[in-house]
């Protein structure tokens, strides 16, 4: 691909990043609706604190392992860039029977062990039943959720971002659906409450896993990329995206401790000011997933630079990824700075923890300004292999800047919810700062080989 203007790479980046960004935020739509349905059931404080205990399991396995599009992503996008259409059917098929099979193992625990875990976990009984029934049905669908994620390695890889997006489309809508159905009854369906939810969640799953499947089998993907004319599992190729992967999952669920740290210091500064924490992070939300989208964009672009040799070009596409994603955190941050309670109204309605979140939704979007560079730049460095660096530098900094500055700040000096969230600017432009570093001063010439 030869880039003639920025007009033409500006398009070709949108053209990636966009429909990315549209599948990440209908996943955002669906959680919301979700909790609504569950917070209309009778008794719902019970089944709402045992769906968080559930959501919070699957999504921690769902980070865990969901890095495999990582590792997926970044072969077949280096292939791609080779014009190996043979080699990347092969990192598809290999990936598919990695995620079969770490899929089934974990289902077979958590369903086996569903409410042994729940209990563990709620100090509720009743809780802790209605959360092991939510988990018994949801991960019946883990291993059709992980061939998924191998899928979307796949057409994120070879630039077809569109189809994430109508798969993300095409899911949540079903994920509705079937929650509606099975959460209340209907079409003679006795209604099963939460435990309906995990029942309807792993339908949309497998009806996405069937989506990807009936797309792979089209002549324009199954010919060209030669998928199930030669299937095998390669163990060079396992070992490769293994390798690249895991780097992620270790930082996905080092992060989410670091954050929940976060959480639990505002909790020493007042239950408000942990409310409204939380309302901060999901309207943060707003700016973050478009960031994610634009990821997705430059591990594409960068990988198939790579993959054609093109090492200048893979530096300038991630350079030119990151301003786009920063001209819109600039537009987000202005809006969180200038309007906050048009922003957090939306979330909540309670007028004490809109108060206490104001400041801290101000100070917050001034961060997450700098934040896009980081997480863009950062998976161009992933795209390059160096997953284990990007996994240090936000660890390192989240859990020895971060969070002792927030404890610092907000408990010990005792500037409350603002001295915490405070900590927020120094984490996101060290950050960004030492990724921004890496990618633009790192020695390119020994990218890893993958």
């Amino acid at each position: 691909m030869k880039f003639i203007s920025y007009r033409s790479e500006y398009n070709y980046i949108l053209k990636l990043a966009l429909p990315a960004i549209a599948g990440l935020s209908t996943q955002m739509v669906v959680s919301l609706v979700d909790a609504a349905m569950v917070g209309r059931l009778p008794n719902a404080k019970y089944y709402l604190a045992a769906m968080g205990l559930g959501v919070l399991a699957t999504w921690a396995v769902v980070s865990l392992f969901s890095s495999l599009a990582t590792g997926t992503h970044v072969l077949i996008a280096r292939r791609y860039g080779e014009k190996n259409f043979t080699g990347i059917g092969d990192v598809l098929n290999t990936s598919l029977v990695l995620s079969l099979f770490i899929g089934a193992i974990v289902s077979l625990i958590v369903v086996f062990f569903s409410y042994d875990i729940a209990d563990f976990f709620a100090v509720d009984q009743k809780v802790g039943f209605f959360a092991g029934e939510y988990l018994h049905y949801r991960f019946m669908g883990i291993p059709f959720f992980l061939m998924t994620v191998s899928y979307r390695g796949f057409y994120f890889g070879i630039g077809k971002t569109k189809i994430f997006m109508y798969s993300g489309v095409l899911a949540n809508f079903l994920n509705v659906i079937f929650n509606y159905i099975f959460i209340y009854g209907a079409f003679g369906i006795k209604g099963m409450g939460l435990a309906g939810a995990g029942v309807g969640s792993t339908f949309a799953t497998i009806f996405d896993w069937l989506f990807y499947l009936t797309v792979s089998l089209l002549p324009s993907y199954r010919k060209k990329y030669l998928m199930f004319h030669n299937f095998r599992f390669i163990k060079n190729i396992a070992k490769s995206i293994i390798n690249i992967s895991t780097p992620v999952s270790l930082q996905n669920i080092f992060i989410l401790v670091g954050f929940l740290s976060f959480i639990a210091i505002t909790g020493f500064i007042s239950t408000t000011a942990q409310a409204a924490s939380n309302v901060v992070f999901s309207a943060l939300l707003i700016s973050l997933m478009p960031c994610f989208g634009f990821g997705i964009a430059v591990q594409t672009l960068v990988g198939n630079s790579l993959g054609k040799g093109n090492i200048p070009q893979a530096k300038h596409l991630g350079f030119e990824t990151s301003k786009l994603a920063t001209i819109y955190t600039l537009f987000i941050g202005l809006i969180f700075t200038l309007v906050p309670r048009l922003v957090l109204i939306l979330i909540t309605n309670d007028d004490k923890v809109i108060e206490a979140a104001v400041p801290a939704l101000r100070i917050a979007g001034f961060g997450q300004i700098f934040y896009s560079v980081g997480v863009v730049l950062a998976n161009g460095l992933q795209a390059a292999g160096k997953t284990f660096f990007v996994m240090m530098s936000e660890v390192i900094v989240n859990w020895f800047i971060f969070v002792p500055i927030s404890y610092f700040l907000g408990v010990t000096f005792g500037f409350g919810l603002i001295g915490a969230w405070s900590a927020l600017p120094f984490y996101v432009v060290l950050y960004a700062g030492v990724i921004f570093i890496k990618f633009k001063f790192g020695d390119w010439t020994k990218y890893k080989k993958v």
